[in-house]
């Protein structure tokens, strides 16, 4: 083992050697003869390597965007691809091999194949110019000068094809669409009293922000309209199986988005707001987007200026995606969180001895379909051996799951290969007024979002893009029966029926995940929400200033009140239901979720022994220990201020005597000398995935910083992934930012340069016109044909 570790260590040092080049300070400029190109095309770089790119047409365009973007971060997009068609075993070994399973099921690889088939041809342009510009720079990469990550893994990248760019997209779904392990779990909580199983899958809160309709039943704390209630009956083995089974497969989903910084439970989170300029200082609109996915290293965002005769757009896209995905150009401003629909449906099948499954017409044969994946043998090897397996399909999704000799198919919007995901983004790219921009939206097939929209007219707008299923009957929140056809989909909500909003009288929209639809909205969403507390908050700050300006907008994306946990800790003090030093300390708390506060980290142990009391009383340990829900929180919150006795432990006398017991168990004897900061505890990671490798990894390190800011806060600490404000009209006085740096290349000044600003809360002004990108610019690069 030493010996190889030696030998890995001097693999390293060599690959440093050769790959990691340093960027000077001063202007420079350079010029760069690259087979492909149809005339000269100009790259300038700001002080932060963000490359402004500007070309004569779009074909030498998309070209030097897919050249760039690989000379920064070659190896992340190459992980993307590899990641998403189920072939990180080739390179990581039978490490990874379960989950390159797991994604080998799903069969994204031929799904993307056969769409590709059915774009347009401009678009497969765009898609194939820019391939044709990430594998003219592999072609320029020797065994010394490639990133250090393949030098390490040794392997070299093959030719990026243009379906490796849509593979992209199936990522995406899987980090911003999978609920179905959600369904399973309603299903084995099914055999609790119904009172009790509609708190704990509470939907409603009474700080919901609805953005289009309202709500028929005010009083009630779950929503007054249930598509279908789900089964009571008795809990027993088999759901416990098939719930232990759910969660390890998403256990494997975790593991492997968390690799590349994708993942987050029950979705991704974000905010976006947009407000019209009847409350902003200038009388101009301001349109602010901060998604939230986990810090990692490199950013999953990569920031561009792109240029050509036909437009100019600017704004962050992922690394292997052309064209922008968030941002601007000229005309109009766009931004997006993560609706969520439940867009994925589980079916219980049949099957017999002879491998068919039963359908409402008799016994159908399973599609086979048999997957070889490549296994690394060894860490210091490239040599592989190949692992086979099959897949079952039936007419309902493939086979995903199997417990108490049920085999459960899934049903997903994302595997139909007539989504598209990506090609939305080249017409908002080119989008001029409301109108275009929902012609764009309407083509949009990838994971449903919130896109807000602002404009140089001074609109404001907000409308939500993407395919969510109507079925038969009922509304898929549990699994259904595959032998009928109660669970078909029927068919898909129109676009012109999906909630949108444009300049309502409010003067602002606000998403945030929550619960965006009143009850008398028509169609089925979703029972899974968000927490409200960051919408809440964001509309709080919104409304109380009626003359907003960009600096206003930037104090709401660093603002870190946690409306929630402030109302728990009053409650606690109302109640004296904490011992003498608690109750000091959370009676000069300000609610604010600060690295240096005491109080913010005790308040969330004291919730969390809370929780855990509560339901280990009412539902038993085993399912407590597997309960999870998107608004948990809205629980908890529900229990300290109602207080219901229902709910209370039989040994309590009360909610006072209660929190004096989780106050005593959670600091354990502690002074409030002795209790630990927020800070401390919770700290921001930038992960890479090579950064645990043995003696090789540190050079990928990024030492982790004190967090600020929760989930339930509009800085949600760790996890916002890049910032952006723009006010439509003054585009030269756009903010944007990412977490980390442009550079994929842990030795380049521009691997982490941006991270100060991320933190401080100064996020940097992104230049747009062509004369302030000229006065910004450090380096500029013409390449020529």
């Amino acid at each position: 083992m030493k010996k190889n570790l030696i030998l890995l260590a001097a693999i390293f040092a060599v690959s440093v050697a050769g790959c990691f080049a340093q960027t000077p300070d001063q202007i420079t400029k350079n010029e760069l003869r690259v087979s492909g190109l149809k005339k000269s095309v100009t790259v300038l770089r700001d002080d932060r390597s963000i490359p402004y790119i500007e070309a004569e047409n779009d074909a030498d365009l998309y070209f030097a965007q897919g050249f760039v973007t690989a000379s920064d971060r070659l190896w992340q997009m190459d992980l993307y691809r590899r990641l998403s068609r189920g072939e990180t075993a080739e390179i990581f070994g039978r490490l990874t091999l379960e989950e390159d399973k797991r994604w080998r099921r799903f069969g994204f690889a031929g799904i993307v194949e056969e769409s590709y088939k059915g774009l347009s041809p401009e678009y497969k342009s765009i898609l194939e110019n820019y391939a044709r510009g990430v594998n003219a720079y592999i072609a320029t990469l020797d065994e010394k000068t490639l990133p250090a990550e393949f030098q390490i893994l040794q392997y070299r990248p093959q030719s990026w094809k243009p379906t490796d760019s849509l593979m992209i997209g199936a990522i995406l779904a899987d980090g911003l669409s999978s609920t179905w392990f959600a369904d399973v779990m309603r299903q084995s909580f099914s055999v609790l009293p119904k009172e009790k199983y509609d708190r704990l899958f509470i939907e409603k809160n009474p700080l919901d922000v609805l953005v289009v309709g309202r709500d028929k039943d005010e009083k009630s704390g779950k929503s007054a309209k249930n598509v279908s209630d789900p089964p009571l009956r008795q809990i027993g083995s088999k759901n416990l199986a098939l719930l232990d089974s759910a969660l390890s497969q998403e256990a494997l989903r975790k593991n492997s988005l968390e690799r590349i910084g994708f993942y987050r439970e029950f979705g991704a989170a974000s905010n976006n707001w947009v407000v019209s300029g009847k409350r902003t200082l200038n009388g101009k609109p301001i349109l602010a987007n901060d998604p939230h996915l986990p810090a990692s290293a490199p950013s999953i965002w990569y920031l561009s200026n792109l240029s050509s005769g036909q437009m100019r757009v600017s704004g962050v896209t992922f690394p292997g995606v052309p064209g922008i995905v968030l941002g601007h150009n000229q005309y109009i401003a766009w931004g997006a969180t993560n609706l969520g629909p439940d867009v994925q449906d589980l079916y219980a099948e049949t099957f017999n001895e002879k491998n068919q499954y039963k359908n409402p017409e008799g016994w159908a044969d399973a599609r086979v379909r048999t997957e070889s994946i490549k296994v690394r043998k060894n860490p210091l090897n490239p040599e592989t051996e190949t692992v086979s397996f099959d897949v079952l399909e039936t007419r309902n999704g493939v086979i995903v799951t199997e417990a108490d000799g049920k085999k459960y198919a899934l049903k997903w919007t994302a595997r139909d290969p007539k989504n598209d995901f990506f090609g939305v983004f080249q017409l908002l790219n080119r989008a001029k007024n409301w109108e275009e921009f929902n012609a764009a939206l309407k083509t949009y097939g990838g994971p449903t979002q919130n896109f807000v929209y602002a404009d140089v007219r001074g609109n404001i707008g907000f409308h939500n893009g993407g395919v969510i299923p109507i079925r038969r009957s009922g509304d898929g929140s549990v699994p259904y029966d595959g032998s009928t056809n109660a669970g078909d989909w029927v068919g898909f909500i129109p676009y012109e029926e999906l909630p949108q909003s444009y300049n309502p009288p409010e003067g602002f929209i606000v998403t945030a995940n929550q619960r965006i639809v009143g009850d008398n909205y028509k169609h089925f969403l979703t029972h899974l929400w968000a927490d409200p507390y960051r919408a809440r908050r964001i509309y709080q700050l919104l409304e109380s200033n009626s003359k907003l300006t960009v600096d206003d907008v930037s104090d709401i994306q660093h603002d870190i009140f946690n409306i929630s946990y402030s109302g728990f800790a009053r409650e606690i003090v109302k109640l004296q239901g904490a011992g003498k030093d608690t109750l000091e300390l959370l009676s000069g708390w300000d609610g604010r979720m600060a690295a240096d506060s005491k109080a913010a980290l005790l308040v969330l142990r004291l919730r969390r022994n809370f929780l855990k009391k509560i339901l280990e009383a009412n539902i038993g340990k085993d399912l407590a220990s597997r309960y999870r829900w998107g608004m948990d929180d809205s629980f908890i919150d529900w229990l300290s201020r109602e207080k219901p006795h229902e709910w209370l432990p039989k040994e309590y006398a009360g909610y006072k005597e209660l929190l004096l017991a989780v106050d005593r168990e959670t600091r354990e004897g502690k002074t409030n000398d002795d209790l630990q900061t927020y800070g401390e505890v919770f700290k921001i990671r930038f992960s890479h995935p090579l950064a645990q490798a043995p003696l090789v990894g540190s050079v990928f390190v990024v030492q982790p910083v004190p967090q600020r800011g929760s989930g339930l806060t509009p800085n949600v600490g760790a996890n916002v992934s890049m910032r952006h404000i723009t006010v439509p009209g003054d585009w030269d006085e756009t903010r944007h930012e990412i977490g980390l740096g442009q550079s994929g290349n842990p030795k380049s000044p521009f691997f982490k340069d941006q991270t100060e600003n991320w933190l401080s809360g100064s996020t940097p002004v992104f230049p747009f016109s062509s004369e302030a990108v000229k006065k910004a610019a450090r380096q500029v690069l013409v390449m020529e044909p």
